[in-house]
C-alpha cells in the first residue's frame, strides 16, 4: 500500500483565495477591513519567522495586520498594558500574543487577559470551555482546526471512527479531540505515560500525532488503511537521524546531506506511508492550515463584532 498525501498546502491556499473575496464584501458593507493585531515578546527565531509568515498571509488576504514587537525582558505591566491598548480598539478584530514567552511571563495569564471575542487563537478559557461543552460563540484553536479542515477536504467520515490522538496540549491535543467527539469518532488521548503506545496508536482508524518528537510514530505503530495527520514539526541535524527518518524520500534526504538539517514530523514518513492509507507530509501538511485558520478565525471575529451573518 502506498499513502495518498493529504495536501494542507494547496488546502490552505484554495482556503485564502476564498477568504480575499470574502474579506472585500465584509469591507464593503462595513467600510473597513477586519483586523488582526500579533504581539511578540522577544527575539526567538521560529517565532519570528512564523509571525512574519502570519503578517504576510493576512495582508494577502485583505486583512489589516498591524504586529507589536516588545523587548525580551519586557515586564508584565507591560505587555498587559499593550494588550488591553488592543482590546480597546475597535479596528482591532482578532489579536494573539505569540508563544511561547519569555520564562518571566505567565502564558495563562496572559491569554487570560485576551478578550473572548477578539482570541482568534482560540486559548481563553471561555474558548475552551465553549468547545468542551458543545457550545458555539468562541473560537477553535486553529491547528485543530486545520486538521479537520483537512480531514474534511479527503472525505474521512469520523463518525463511529477509532481516533487516537498522540499528545495533549492545550494547543493542539485536548481542542483535537474534543473535535473529533464533536463529529462522533471514538477518542483515545495518549500522552508521555500512554503504557504500549504503539499497539493503541495501532487501533487507530484515524492517527493524529502531536509530540514534538521526531519520528517517535514508525510503521508498526501504524493500522494498516488508517489516515495519519502528523502534527509535529522537528529541526534534526544528527546524520544517523537523516539517514532514518528520510529514508524513501531520495530528494530530501540528499537536501538534507547537502544542507545539513531537515524539518521532520511526529511520525516516520517512509514506514508509515507504506501502511497508511492517507498521509500528511511534513512541511506542507497541517502546518500551512495553522494560519489560514487564523485568517477564518479574524474574519468571524470580525463579523461578530459588527453583527453580520457569520458564514456568507
Amino acid at each position: 500500500m502506498s499513502a495518498s498525501i493529504l495536501d494542507g498546502k494547496a488546502l490552505a491556499a484554495n482556503i485564502r483565495r476564498r477568504l480575499v473575496g470574502e474579506v472585500e464584501d465584509f469591507a464593503a458593507q462595513t467600510g473597513f477591513p477586519p483586523g488582526l493585531a500579533v504581539i511578540l515578546v522577544g527575539d526567538d527565531p521560529a517565532s519570528a519567522v512564523y509571525v512574519a509568515n502570519k503578517e504576510k498571509a493576512a495582508q494577502a488576504t485583505g486583512i489589516h495586520s498591524e504586529l507589536l514587537r516588545l523587548p525580551e525582558q519586557s515586564s508584565r505591566e507591560t505587555l498587559l498594558g499593550e494588550i488591553a491598548h488592543l482590546a480597546s480598539d475597535d479596528r482591532i478584530h482578532g489579536m494573539l500574543v505569540q508563544l511561547p514567552l519569555p520564562d518571566h511571563l505567565d502564558a495563562a495569564e496572559v491569554q487570560r487577559a485576551v478578550p473572548a471575542k477578539k482570541d482568534v487563537d482560540g486559548f481563553h478559557p471561555e474558548s475552551a470551555g465553549r468547545l468542551l461543552l458543545g457550545q458555539e460563540g468562541g473560537f477553535v484553536a486553529c491547528t485543530p482546526l486545520g486538521i479537520l479542515a483537512l480531514l474534511d477536504e479527503a472525505g474521512v467520515e469520523l463518525r463511529g471512527k477509532e481516533c487516537v490522538i498522540v499528545g495533549r496540549s492545550n494547543i493542539v491535543g485536548k481542542p483535537a479531540a474534543l473535535l473529533m467527539l464533536s463529529r462522533h469518532a471514538t477518542v483515545t488521548l495518549c500522552h508521555s505515560r500512554t503504557r504500549e503506545l504503539s499497539e493503541v496508536c495501532r487501533r487507530a482508524e484515524v492517527l493524529i500525532a502531536s509530540v514534538g518528537a521526531p519520528g517517535i510514530i514508525r510503521g508498526d505503530f501504524i493500522r494498516p488503511g488508517a489516515v495519519v495527520v502528523d502534527v509535529g514539526i522537528n529541526r534534526i541535524t544528527d546524520p544517523d537521524q537523516g539517514e532514518d527518518l528520510l529514508s524513501g524520500q531520495d530528494k530530501r534526504l540528499a537536501r538534507f546531506r547537502k544542507r545539513g538539517h531537515a524539518l521532520v514530523g511526529d511520525v516516520h514518513f517512509g514506514e508509515a506511508s507504506r501502511v497508511a492509507r492517507a498521509i500528511t507530509p511534513v512541511p506542507g501538511g497541517v502546518g500551512p492550515l495553522t494560519i489560514a485558520m487564523l485568517l477564518e478565525n479574524t474574519l468571524l471575529a470580525a463579523r461578530r463584532a459588527v453583527g453580520l451573518p457569520e458564514k456568507q
